[in-house]
C-alpha cells in the first residue's frame, strides 16, 4: 500500500470515527476549513493540555495569557505583515490551478533525496550487516549524482528566496521541467506575491469603519503585552509568555487535509532573554522541544530538525521540527531566534518605551526573543498519522482479518476506558454502569453494550481507547473484571478496585514530564 493510499485511509478514518469533518459539509463544504468531531476535540484538548502544562507547570519563569483575535491595524504594520507576509504563487495556464512556487521546488528537491534513499535501501538489503551507509553515500555514483543535482538546484533556490527574485523562481521551475500535478503541462504564468491576511471592517457605519485584520499569528499579542505581563507579574529576564489561540491565513494553496488550513490554532511561547544570550537559549529550547515530541513514544526516527537556509528578516537562527507524515517529512513546530525585532518595532510604531531594566546589571535594554511555535492541527495530524495502524490478526474461525487500530499515546487518547457488559441482562449492565459512575470523575470513560464483544473491541481500537474492561457473570460473584490492553490485545483478570490505579498510572503525564526536564 502506497503512502498516498494510507493518507486517504487516514482521512476517511477521521470522518468515519468522529475525529474531523469537513466544515459546512451539508452545503458541499468550505475549502481548507474543518470541524473537529466528538473524539477529535478530546484528542485536540489533550494535546493542548500536554503542551500548556509542559510550558507553565514545568517552568517557573513561563506564564500564560490569552489575547484577542482583533488587534489594532498598526500592530500588523509594525510586525511587517502588511508589507511582507506573502507567498510566491504561480498558475498553470492549462489546469487553471494555483501553486506556491517554493513548494513546487521543495518537492522537486525531496525527490532527489528519495532517489538517493532508494539506492541506499537496495544496498542495505544486498550487503546486510556489512553495509557502510556513510561510505556508500559518498561513493555510489547514482547517489552522488542525485545529491549533487539537488545541491545545485538548492543553491539557486536559496539565493532566489533571499533576493526575492521571483523570475529566478520561475526559471528554476522551467529549467527542471516541473509539471502541473493536474494537467501534466509546463505552461506556467509568472510568479507573483500574494498577501495572506484576511481583512474585515470594525464599526457601525460603513464610511467610518476601521479596517482590521484577523491575526495571522498569535505571537504579536504576546509582544504588545510584554510590559503588562512583566510588570504585573514582576517577571525577571529570562522569562516566557505562552499562548494558545486561533489564527487565520488566506492560504491559496491549502491542501493535505488539516496540514494547511485557513483557520487554525497555534501554541506559541515567546521567551525573553538578555541580548547576547539568545543562541544559548535557542539551542536549549531546541533540545527541550524535541524531547517533548519524542516523549510521546511515536518513534524517535520519525522526527528530525530542519535548519532554515533562508532566515526571516528578523531572525538570526531558525529550525523546524519535522515529522514523517504519509506525504513526507513536514514541519510541525518552528523554533526561532527573533532578536529584538518585534519589541523594537512596536516601540517605534507605538511611541511607547518597551525596555527591561536589569537590576543586576543596572541597565535597560530591549530583550531578545526565542520563539517556539507549534500548530495544534499539524500536531493532531502527526499524532493520527503515527498512530494509525492496520494489523493482520486471527479471527475466531482461524481466518485472517484486518484490525484497524489507533495506537494513540494513552495520555492523549480521547477515551481512556471503555466498560463493556458481556450481555445486556443478568445485572451485567447495572454493574458496568456502577463502574462508570465511580471512574468518570478521574478520566473519560465510555459505556458500550451494542454488538458482539469482538465488534466492540474493534470499535474501541479504531478510536484509540487504550483499555477495555469487560463485565461478565464472574464479576457478579467475585468483583473481578477482564481488562484488555489495546496494543497487545492481552487480557488479564483484576479486581474492580484496581481499575482506577492501573489506568491512572498509564495515562498520567507525570512520567512524560519527567523525561523532558
Amino acid at each position: 500500500m502506497t503512502n498516498e493510499d494510507i493518507f486517504k485511509k487516514l482521512i476517511a478514518h477521521c470522518k468515519e470515527y468522529g475525529f474531523v469533518f469537513q466544515s459546512s459539509e451539508i452545503y458541499d463544504g468550505l475549502s481548507a476549513v474543518y470541524d473537529y468531531g466528538q473524539y477529535g476535540v478530546e484528542l485536540k484538548n489533550n494535546i493542548k493540555k500536554y503542551w500548556w502544562d509542559s510550558m507553565v507547570l514545568l517552568h517557573e519563569n513561563v506564564v500564560g495569557i490569552d489575547t484577542a483575535i482583533f488587534m489594532h491595524p498598526t500592530v500588523w504594520k509594525a510586525s511587517g505583515h502588511v508589507d511582507a507576509f506573502n507567498d510566491p504563487l504561480i498558475d498553470n495556464k492549462e489546469s487553471k490551478k494555483r501553486y506556491r512556487a517554493d513548494v513546487l521546488i521543495e518537492e522537486l528537491l525531496s525527490k532527489f533525496d528519495a532517489k538517493a534513499d532508494k539506492e541506499v535501501e537496495k544496498a542495505k538489503k544486498k550487503f546486510g550487516e556489512n553495509f557502510d551507509e556513510t561510505l556508500f553515500r559518498q561513493t555510489n555514483p547514482r547517489v552522488v549524482e542525485n545529491l549533487k543535482k539537488k545541491e545545485e538546484i538548492n543553491v539557486r533556490f536559496v539565493k532566489a528566496l533571499n533576493d526575492n527574485n521571483l523570475s529566478e523562481l520561475k526559471q528554476i521551475i522551467i529549467d527542471n521541467e516541473i509539471v502541473c500535478p493536474v494537467s501534466g503541462t509546463k505552461n506556467w504564468t509568472d510568479v507573483r506575491q500574494f498577501n495572506l491576511m484576511f481583512s474585515t471592517d470594525m464599526g457601525a457605519a460603513a464610511d467610518g469603519a476601521l479596517k482590521i485584520h484577523l491575526r495571522p499569528e498569535t505571537a504579536q499579542g504576546i509582544f504588545v503585552n510584554f510590559l503588562n505581563v512583566q510588570k504585573s507579574g514582576r517577571m525577571k529576564i529570562p522569562f516566557g509568555i505562552a499562548q494558545i489561540g486561533k489564527a487565520f491565513r488566506n492560504e491559496i494553496v491549502a491542501r493535505q487535509f488539516i496540514f494547511r488550513m485557513r483557520e487554525f490554532e497555534q501554541m506559541e511561547m515567546q521567551f525573553f532573554v538578555k541580548p547576547g544570550e539568545e543562541l544559548f537559549w535557542f539551542n536549549k529550547w531546541k533540545e527541550l522541544r524535541m524531547k517533548w515530541h519524542q516523549a510521546l513514544g511515536m518513534g524517535n526516527h520519525k522526527y528530525r530538525f530542519h535548519d532554515h537556509e533562508k532566515l526571516a528578516h528578523y531572525a538570526n537562527a531558525a529550525t523546524d521540527i519535522e515529522f514523517e507524515m504519509p506525504f513526507g517529512f513536514k514541519e510541525v513546530e518552528g523554533i526561532h531566534s527573533r532578536t529584538d525585532f518585534d519589541l523594537a518595532q512596536h516601540q517605534q510604531y507605538s511611541g511607547k518605551k518597551i525596555t527591561y531594566f536589569d537590576p543586576e546589571q543596572s541597565e535597560s535594554y530591549i530583550p531578545y526573543v526565542i520563539e517556539t511555535s507549534i500548530g495544534v492541527d499539524r500536531m493532531f495530524l502527526s499524532i493520527m498519522a503515527g498512530a494509525y495502524c492496520e494489523e493482520d490478526v486471527e479471527g475466531k474461525d482461524g481466518s485472517k482479518e484486518t484490525r484497524v487500530v489507533l495506537k494513540l499515546p494513552p495520555v492523549l487518547a480521547p477515551i481512556k476506558l471503555a466498560v463493556l457488559p458481556l450481555l445486556k441482562k443478568d445485572g451485567l449492565p447495572e454493574l458496568a454502569r456502577k463502574v462508570i459512575e465511580k471512574l468518570k470523575f478521574d478520566f473519560n470513560c465510555q459505556y458500550d453494550e451494542k454488538d458482539s464483544i469482538g465488534k466492540r473491541y474493534r470499535r474501541q481500537d479504531a478510536i484509540g481507547t487504550p483499555f477495555c474492561v469487560t463485565i461478565d457473570h464472574q464479576s457478579l460473584q467475585d468483583n473481578s473484571v477482564t481488562i484488555r490492553h489495546r496494543d497487545s490485545m492481552e487480557q488479564e483478570r483484576i479486581n474492580i478496585e484496581m481499575i482506577e490505579k492501573i489506568i491512572s498510572e498509564k495515562i498520567s503525564m507525570k512520567e512524560l514530564f519527567r523525561s523532558i526536564i
